[in-house]
């Protein structure tokens, strides 16, 4: 440290010789070093006071700051931070083509029990066997009292159950906030919408993902952040599937069948308005898939989507709509139909053991003959045949937006011989699902291209390849026309809507081999109005019995048609269809000679 002297020796001597007074020079030198301290003493405390007034300032920024972001946010409950990856539990909505909810998201809580936080584990067992029958007193006590820490008791709770869990007052149960999936139709779409359920967990949320069906097919899509919460948008009406539903389920009683299925689908845009399979189930609720016996008995078994059938008889506007497109034959051509038909060591016979005789191709479809399709089908060939129905989609999987769709697969013959062309012209022989058929029909009748079926509303009509001509489209729906009017599907008469369609009666195969004599699967396949379609409807019946009469009946016409009809009359105006008068065919132009 150097110290400055208070007084200076050189200056002390100088002013002595000079004759001056040596105290002076120290009382100057100490007036200068105090005024020096004093000014270091003032910057010093400017400097902190600057200080000071910095810090109040930044902190007061920082306070105003937080003031004014919190007041222009929403107000939110404080979330505590929890270690590990989120869990993301939001899951978009699904809505029929009006927007009405299929299937939404409900806050709810979980209940778990922190076992070293327990008071009286005894009483508590005791009190939750009461709130929840199907847990067991003596079984949760040793698990209160055993090794665990932590135990699940309840994945979601109702607000009254959670209140009842409160008001036992023990400590070690807690409750963690849960996102849990609601249908709030109940089984209506059930095997549409699928379910779904829990995949990770944790204390405060859970992933909610899709087990099947659309919830399972667009489980990403319907999770992902980046599309703001908009809804899944199908194509299903909820008003119609309503009503179509109570209708089958009616008919399946009133026709004392095992199951049932219906398709309604729309022929120019391929949207499914209506699909059902009966039985079916709650959604809210899933069942377990059956461990024994046959898995197509089970309520999760969609039979309109992955149930394959012979489906008989409906098969036959096929074989005639072909022939027509290729120029064999037109709808009045006469077909030599007298049976029974040999083929090699095959016998082809009629229903009830009939012959029609001579037939033209319009009362083929009309009467339902056998051997008359089986002519129409040689002369086409298997070649042809067998390409034109893998035209209409029925030699793939169903093409639909479901799980399920894949496992819906066609039974094929191992070779497409003739007896397979014979066979499969009339519905045997190749095995497909409703929603096939209904794709079918609408390619083949909106004019003959080609569509495919969606459970995503459209805005706008598909065009597809072309199928077959506008004039064979035409002549089949006329067929179809007439076999309700004076054919096999008299039932199916609805006045105002012109009602066209097919009956199909098929034997049930023996799952060793052969048929069930009293046993079939009947199949209508109707369009509506005929001579101008809009919709195409399946009705399926498994293992149907019509028992008014004195014998049983189980032909389509007497199971499935009336079913078809009544769910048409019910529909048609929910889809704003107006009943209208029935066009006149077109007048023929007849020269008369003058005389």
């Amino acid at each position: 440290m150097i110290r400055t002297p208070l007084r200076p020796l050189a200056r002390v001597l100088s002013a002595r010789e000079k004759g001056e007074n040596p105290e002076a020079i120290e009382k100057e030198n100490l007036r200068q070093r105090h005024e020096q301290m004093r000014d270091r003493a003032r910057h010093r405390a400017e400097g902190r006071l600057f200080l000071l007034v910095l810090c109040f300032f930044c902190a007061y920024a920082v306070i105003g700051m937080r003031m004014g972001s919190l007041a222009a946010s929403e107000p939110t409950e404080p979330r505590a931070a929890a270690t590990g990856s989120d869990i993301v539990a939001q899951r978009a909505n699904i809505v029929d083509r009006n927007g009405r909810i299929l299937a939404t998201n409900l806050s709810t809580h979980s209940l778990y029990a922190q076992i070293r936080d327990m008071v009286e584990p005894e009483r508590a067992a005791r009190e939750l066997a009461k709130i929840f029958p199907d847990l067991d007193a003596d079984k949760l006590y040793s698990d209160f009292t055993g090794k665990r820490k932590f135990l699940w008791i309840k994945k979601k709770l109702s607000p009254e159950q959670m209140q009842a869990v409160h008001d036992i007052g023990e400590p070690g149960l807690l409750f963690g906030p849960r996102e849990m999936r609601l249908y709030p139709n109940g089984k209506l779409a059930a095997h549409v919408l699928g379910g779904a359920s829990f995949g990770r967990e944790g204390v405060h949320s859970a992933e909610v993902v899709g087990v099947a069906g659309v919830e399972k097919e667009f489980d990403a899509w319907l999770r992902d952040p980046a599309n703001n919460g908009a809804p899944l948008e199908l194509s299903l009406d909820l008003t119609v599937q309503a009503a179509s539903r109570e209708i089958l389920e009616g008919g399946m009683r009133l026709m004392n069948a095992k199951g049932a299925s219906s398709v309604l689908m729309d022929v120019k845009t391929g949207e499914i308005l209506s699909m059902i399979s009966l039985p079916d189930f709650d959604p809210n609720d899933r069942p377990r898939p059956l461990t024994t016996g046959d898995a197509g008995d089970s309520p999760l078994f969609n039979r309109a989507v992955q149930g394959v059938y012979e489906l008989g008889s409906v098969f036959k506007i096929f074989t005639a709509a072909q022939a027509m497109d290729l120029g064999l034959v037109n709808a009045d051509t006469m077909i030599e139909a007298h049976a029974p038909m040999k083929w090699g060591k095959f016998k082809i016979k009629e229903f009830q053991n009939k012959s029609y005789g001579t037939l033209s191709v319009t009362d083929v479809i009309v009467k339902s003959s056998n051997v008359g399709t089986a002519k129409l089908a040689l002369a086409i060939g298997a070649e042809r045949q067998q390409t034109f129905l893998d035209t209409l989609g029925f030699l793939q999987p169903t093409p639909l937006e479901m799980v399920e769709a894949p496992t819906g697969k066609p039974l094929l013959p191992p070779r497409w011989t003739e007896i397979s062309t014979i066979t499969i012209s009339y519905g045997h022989g190749l095995s497909s699902s409703p929603v096939h058929l209904a794709a079918g029909y609408a390619s083949l009748l909106n004019g003959g291209l080609r569509v495919r079926p969606t459970l995503l509303r459209q805005e706008k009509p598909q065009h597809g390849e072309r199928i077959v001509s506008e004039e064979a489209s035409k002549a089949a729906r006329s067929m179809l026309r007439q076999v309700v009017t004076r054919g096999t599907a008299s039932f199916g008469e609805v006045p105002g809507y012109a009602v066209g369609g097919k009956t199909g009666t098929a034997d049930k195969p023996k799952p060793k081999g052969g048929y069930y004599n009293d046993k079939v699967i009947a199949t209508f396949a109707s369009v509506f109005p005929a001579n101008d379609p809009k919709y195409v409807l399946i009705v399926t019946l498994d293992e149907p019995v019509e028992t008014s009469g004195t014998k049983p009946r189980r032909t389509a016409g007497w199971t499935a048609v009336p079913v078809a009809a009544e769910m048409i009359r019910r529909t048609a105006p929910l889809l704003g269809l107006r009943p209208q008068a029935e066009p006149l065919p077109e007048a023929e132009v007849v020269r008369v000679a003058q005389h």
